[in-house]
């Protein structure tokens, strides 16, 4: 999986945010980040964050994708790929502010 320019990994979210290893994985038990797995290693895409902070609209879009039945891989490579139905990729379109049509596509997935 090669969809984002950059990877960060645990280590790399304690350092940016400046919180403990713990609190990293608690960010991703509540969606609010959400890891792929990566040669053996948890990474999250640099695109979920903004200025160094979770990307707010993402959380709420992960949950959707994960009652679909969306493994945590497929929400992350869901993210990062191209739509059709919204001509980019999703983590483009909520960070342009797209939020809502997002989420009514990711509810329509199955």
């Amino acid at each position: 999986m090669t969809l984002s320019e950059r990877w960060l990994t645990v280590p790399d979210l304690v350092d940016m945010l400046g919180v403990s290893p713990g609190r990293i994985h608690r960010l991703f038990e509540q969606r609010t980040l959400l890891p792929a797995r990566i040669d053996g290693v948890l990474r999250v895409p640099s695109e979920f964050l903004d200025e160094g902070e979770p990307l707010p609209e993402l959380r709420g879009t992960l949950i959707v994708l994960s009652d679909n039945g969306f493994s945590d891989d497929e929400a992350v490579r869901w993210m990062l790929a191209v739509d059709d139905a919204i001509g980019d990729s999703p983590i483009n379109a909520l960070r342009a502010g797209r939020k809502a049509e997002v989420r009514r596509i990711a509810q329509s997935l199955l």
